[in-house]
């Protein structure tokens, strides 16, 4: 024993899993390790509001895969499958750093076994005719016009919402008409050309903090909800003009590299969920081949 003691090859010692309940761990995460993600409010969000569950009062010792697929089935009652997987997320990856990190003796992570009934449901709509004017019509009734000139530039550059909010002028380079984004979703900067579309939805002056454009990612989400209630377009959100403006950027006839520059997928597979050409464009290439 004392050899194995000298090589750190004594077994854990297990106790601490009967003290240590789900809601114990939780809270350390909370406060050691979502601060530091991009999403970190949002997460946050979502990690409080498992603590109403009887779940978080198991402790570790006792806590198994069939307590989570419980916790599962109480939820899918409010949520979607796609919703619970992803906001269990969090959950795996703090059992992870729980073991590695932290030196809490966990076997095994019980949500890597727990297994979902998920079907894939791409969302495929895209702006339809007339639906443009109506939006750009009723964003007119809005107190600024940037609203306006923010739908243009995401269908210019197929943009997301965070994106288009955080964009600054240093990191234009209007000469070669290069947009860098430096911080994204999926954490790689990139570089995007600038379409003479893009170019005319751009502000003239400077807004706050150095930024683009002086709407937040959240007051555009309002803004997008207001117009869309006023213009009869319910089921329209934002996300669907990063569809639209993909879809578009084949439709031109760019290839998968050239569109995911622009969008910035790095996996074909997904830059296509996004890719619905319209059936008028297809019937028109389709007559010109013949």
């Amino acid at each position: 024993m004392e050899i194995q003691a000298d090589r750190s090859e004594l077994p854990a010692d297990s106790s601490v899993l009967k003290v240590v309940t789900l809601a114990d761990l939780i809270a350390r995460y909370r406060k050691e390790v979502t601060p530091k993600k991009r999403g970190g409010k949002v997460e946050d969000a979502v990690l409080a509001r498992m603590f109403g569950d009887p779940i978080c009062k198991l402790p570790l010792s006792t806590l198994k895969t069939t307590d989570f697929a419980r916790y599962r089935d109480r939820r899918l009652a409010c949520v979607a499958p796609t919703t619970l997987k992803r906001q269990l997320n969090p959950i795996q990856h703090m059992f992870e750093v729980a073991k590695r990190e932290w030196a809490i003796p966990i076997k095994d992570n019980p949500i890597k076994a727990l297994r979902f009934s998920v079907k894939m449901r791409m969302r495929t709509r895209r702006l339809r005719l007339g639906e443009l004017n109506r939006l750009v019509k009723a964003a007119h009734c809005c107190r600024s016009e940037e609203v306006t000139q923010i739908i243009h530039f995401a269908l210019a550059t197929a943009m997301r919402r965070g994106e288009i909010a955080n964009m600054q002028w240093k990191d234009l380079d209007l000469k070669r008409r290069l947009l860098t984004i430096p911080v994204t979703k999926n954490g790689h900067a990139r570089t995007i050309p600038l379409s003479n579309d893009a170019i005319r939805a751009l502000p003239k002056r400077c807004a706050i903090d150095g930024r683009v454009f002086s709407m937040t990612g959240n007051a555009i989400h309002l803004a997008w909800d207001r117009i869309t209630k006023r213009a009869g377009l319910d089921d329209l959100r934002f996300h669907d003009l990063r569809h639209e403006a993909i879809s578009r950027f084949f439709e031109l006839g760019l290839t998968i590299p050239e569109v995911a520059t622009i969008s910035g997928h790095r996996d074909a597979t997904m830059l296509l969920r996004y890719a619905h050409a319209s059936s008028s464009a297809v019937f028109k290439k389709l007559n010109q081949a013949a």
